[in-house]
């Protein structure tokens, strides 16, 4: 494989330490890299730049990590990868929410990162020597999914993109439909590794997509102490 052809990824961080240890590990697995010490640079390279993948630390020097990971979330072609020293649930659940695709926090083994990187990428069919997955659409109580490009089509047509997490949630509870799905079921598949308590965010989101009253839902059912079940019948095509 060509250097050309290798995917880009982006390092948003200012710890010098931090960028020497990650661009080593992604340089030597064939990854090419570009940093940026600050937020803003970054997003003036992203505005006409479109890498494979994003790894973004929270604690940037002239913004919140935050705004950035929202701002990257909101492209589809783009997996990230939340890199950080805020080792709190509140903070993992607030950037996974927020979009991140993974959340690894510092102190971190090299390796690790590089096999979350790839993790990411394969699941968006980036990963070097990936094939790309047919597209697979679900049809469900009026709802429209299509899978490889998270887009959820409602019963009056409109259209919502879905987080990645969001479409594995949803993609899970669909396979197996009128079954129990406890949280450890969701939360051990490989291509999600979320804390339990995040699982619990994500089905609160899909219930504010899909229900028509998200206190009272019809689709996606509680289980208290077991876990969540998605009613009715799934077509797949």
């Amino acid at each position: 494989m060509s250097e050309t052809d290798a995917p880009q990824v982006v390092l948003v961080e200012d710890d010098p330490e931090v960028v020497r240890v990650v661009l080593l590990a992604l340089e030597g697995f064939g990854f090419r890299a570009e940093v940026f010490r600050d937020g803003a640079s970054a997003q003036r390279f992203l505005r006409a730049g479109r890498p494979a993948l994003c790894i973004v630390d929270l604690g940037l020097p002239d913004m919140d990590g935050l705004d950035l990971v929202h701002e990257i979330a909101r492209r589809p072609d783009c997996g990230l990868l939340i890199l950080t020293g805020r080792g709190h649930t509140a903070d993992r659940v607030m950037g996974l929410e927020g979009g991140g695709d993974d959340y690894v926090v510092k102190p971190f083994e090299p390796r690790e990162l590089v096999a979350r990187v790839r993790s990411i990428l394969r699941r968006r069919g980036s990963a070097p020597g990936a094939a790309q997955e047919p597209r697979r659409q679900a049809r469900f109580a009026g709802w429209n999914l299509d899978c490889a490009a998270g887009v959820l089509r409602g019963p009056d047509g409109r259209e919502q993109l879905l987080g990645t997490a969001e479409n594995l949630v949803l993609q899970a509870l669909l396979r197996q439909p009128n079954q129990i799905l406890g949280r450890e079921q969701l939360t051990g598949t490989p291509e999600l590794d979320l804390p339990e308590r995040s699982i619990d965010v994500r089905i609160a989101k899909l219930r504010r997509r899909l229900e028509l009253d998200p206190q009272r839902p019809r689709i996606i059912k509680t289980v208290h102490g077991v876990g969540y079940m998605l009613l009715g019948a799934v077509e797949w095509y």
